[in-house]
């Protein structure tokens, strides 16, 4: 096995060598001509068979060298790096070079001149020139005549590398680049097929076609040129231009036209100088402007952020206050709201304070007139609000809506407080003249008492002497009792009478430090029953009085006040529940001994309170009963006496259960 690969590899090596001495005398007597049939200029291919300007002239110039021509099919980037490679197997190719510019490369005599030209979408601005490439993105086709000219060049635009320029023209129709700078023939080629590219500018460069080759071809060339020289002076090369171009049959003097060209070429070189000039200029002129420009767009948006958050507070200060506020015009249309009990100058029943209606055009309308701002009291219901219309600029009025419910309940009270005070100071003078006949009253009544007891001895000798004297209807002894029992209420009511009237003076006095004494807790408790009487005879009234009986040190006049007060409270708690009327026990006072305190307890089963009650029940001339008569000062002044005894009051209370209240004293009085 090892012999046969050794022989199988003597023949290959002996076939490549057979091969290679072959290859030469075929290299000396042909022309290896480097073409693309897609992008190469003047080349075509019809129905896979090759045709063009440049192939029959190779042709020719194959019969006039008495060579044969060989044709070898790459890509452009390949042909130019093959021309470039000494050792390729390429020998000539076609290209565009610029006139201005010799490729490093040998090159033939001009085939044929050409120019290249920008090439943008319909409806796109005409290019005068390079100038007008400055920020735009230009597609160039690399190694291509347009490459060699601006290699080296300062750059304006941004330059876009493609292989064809038919990939410039596809790229171009995308949006990715706004210029395709091409070769005229190409172009004409692929325009047909690319309806929306249209030639936008003059040539920008021009050049013409050469065969060009490495300089080890360089005796090569030195043949294509007098091939070519002998075709133009027989007129067959003028028939191919025809035949391809049909341009004529007369000569193109390439030469003179290159110098035309080169002069043209500098001409527009300097105005495209000067169009530069004046653009750089003008280009930094606009930077400038456009850098103020920022500056000053910064500057507003910084303002304008400013005042847009500064609206926004302002905004968020209109929406978070609790009071109405409403821009109107004149026509009553609502420009703005903060939307907070703007409804009610809609509502029927809002009505001015004294009862007059309110219109709100004709209010709008009174302002404007007036242009003055005017403040009025509105009430709805059992709601009062202050309505302030102020008019500003441009006929429009504001509209402020305040509550003033609670300020006007106050204002009632301060009324009360005040009439009451007045009433306070009238009934310490009125006090002090009932004094006077009470103590007259007092005194007679012990006058009567001490007579009474003299009389009843009188009585019963003149009775045993007249036995049927009676007076006042009555037996003797059974009127006496009478007199005596009538003296002791009289006494009673009126000393009753002065210590009322002395309470209503101390009440009516400064407060002063009292100097309290010991006071038994039930008889507190048995007084205000007895004080109480007239008011509790229509309910069962129940008491659980601890013995020994608890003692206290306090003021017992004031306790008394205390007492009776939270009795007439539970009475009017009865009053208002109908149904309780069928309970065994309606009133219930209780003294006792808990947690190191003497505790007073009243509990009653009327209707009970709420929780909002609840908290505001010794508020002064806070009262649930006003309509009644309440004044709310009952459980105030108790709170105080209770304050000052240094004792607390606690309250517990449910609807349609009832309240009860225990007044706790400190047991180590």
């Amino acid at each position: 096995m090892k012999i046969f690969v050794n022989l199988v590899c003597s023949l290959c090596l002996c076939c490549l060598a057979f091969f290679a001495q072959a290859e030469t005398p075929l290299q000396q007597h042909s022309i290896v001509f480097g073409v693309h049939s897609k992008t190469a200029p003047l080349e075509w291919r019809n129905n896979g068979v090759d045709q063009g300007f440049n192939l029959e002239l190779m042709d020719r110039i194959g019969q006039l060298t008495n060579k044969r021509i060989v044709i070898r099919r790459k890509t452009f980037q390949q042909l130019l790096t093959d021309v470039h490679d000494p050792y390729s197997p390429i020998d000539v190719i076609a290209v565009v070079s610029p006139i201005t510019i010799d490729r490093a490369l040998s090159q033939s005599d001009p085939i044929y001149a050409t120019h290249a030209k920008a090439y943008t979408l319909q409806g796109k601005s005409f290019i005068n020139g390079w100038a007008d490439l400055v920020g735009k993105r230009v597609a160039i086709k690399k190694g291509a005549f347009v490459d060699v000219y601006i290699s080296g060049k300062q750059q304006d635009f941004t330059r876009v590398d493609v292989d064809l320029y038919e990939t410039g023209f596809q790229l171009l129709i995308k949006g990715e680049v706004d210029v395709v700078i091409a070769e005229n023939f190409v172009a004409r080629r692929l325009m047909p097929l690319y309806p929306s590219i249209r030639s936008s500018s003059d040539p920008l460069i021009y050049g013409a076609f050469n065969f060009v080759s490495n300089y080890n071809n360089a005796p090569l060339m030195a043949q294509i040129n007098d091939a070519l020289r002998q075709l133009k002076l027989s007129g067959e090369y003028d028939r191919l231009v025809n035949k391809w171009f049909g341009t004529g049959r007369e000569k193109v003097d390439l030469n003179s036209a290159q110098k035309r060209m080169l002069s043209l070429a500098i001409f527009v070189s300097l105005l495209s100088a000067i169009g530069m000039l004046l653009t750089g200029y003008m280009s930094l002129s606009l930077r400038k402007r456009s850098k103020s420009l920022k500056i000053e767009l910064a500057q507003r948006k910084k303002a304008e952020q400013a005042i847009s958050k500064l609206s926004k507070q302002f905004q968020s200060v209109l929406d978070g206050i609790p009071h109405g506020v409403t821009l109107f015009n004149q026509d009553g249309e609502c420009l703005w709201s903060n939307d907070n009990n703007n409804d009610l100058l809609s509502n029927p029943d809002f009505h001015y304070i004294d009862g007059q209606a309110f219109e709100l055009k004709q209010a709008l309308s009174d302002a404007l007139t007036a242009q003055k701002s005017q403040i009025t009291d509105m009430q709805i219901d059992n709601q009062y609000w202050q309505m302030q219309l102020h008019p500003i600029i441009d006929k429009q009025v504001v509209i402020l809506l305040e509550q003033t419910t609670e300020q006007h309940r106050l204002r009632q009270a301060n009324d009360e407080a005040s009439r009451l005070a007045s009433l306070g100071e009238l009934s310490a003078g009125v006090a002090h003249e009932i004094n006077n006949p009470t103590g007259i009253i007092i005194h007679s009544i012990a006058f009567i008492s001490d007579a009474l007891r003299d009389l009843s001895e009188a009585s019963s000798q003149y009775q045993k002497q007249n036995p049927f004297w009676t007076i006042a209807g009555m037996a003797p002894d059974s009127a006496i009792d009478e007199l005596d029992l009538s003296s002791q209420s009289i006494n009673e009511g009126a000393e009753r009478i002065s210590r009322i009237v002395n309470d209503l003076k101390h009440y009516a006095r400064p407060t002063l430090t009292n100097d309290y004494q010991p006071t038994c807790l039930n008889d507190v408790v048995e007084v205000s029953l007895r004080l109480t009487a007239n008011q509790t005879k229509i309910f069962n009234v129940t008491t659980e009085l601890m013995s020994p009986a608890p003692v206290v040190m306090g003021d017992a006049q004031q306790l008394h006040q205390v007492l009776i007060n939270l009795i007439q409270n539970a009475c009017h708690a009865i009053r208002q529940d109908a149904d309780c009327y069928e309970c065994n026990e309606h009133i219930n006072i209780t003294t006792t001994v808990e947690d190191n305190h003497i505790c007073l307890i009243v509990t009653d089963q009327g209707v009970g309170m709420d929780r909002a009650t609840l908290q505001r029940i010794t508020e002064p001339f806070f009262t649930t009963r006003r309509s009644s008569g309440g004044t709310g000062l009952g459980l105030s002044v108790c709170s105080r006496i209770i304050k000052e005894h240094k004792a607390d009051m606690q309250i517990t209370s449910r609807l349609g259960k009832g309240t009860v209240i225990k007044i706790r004293f400190p047991l180590d009085y």
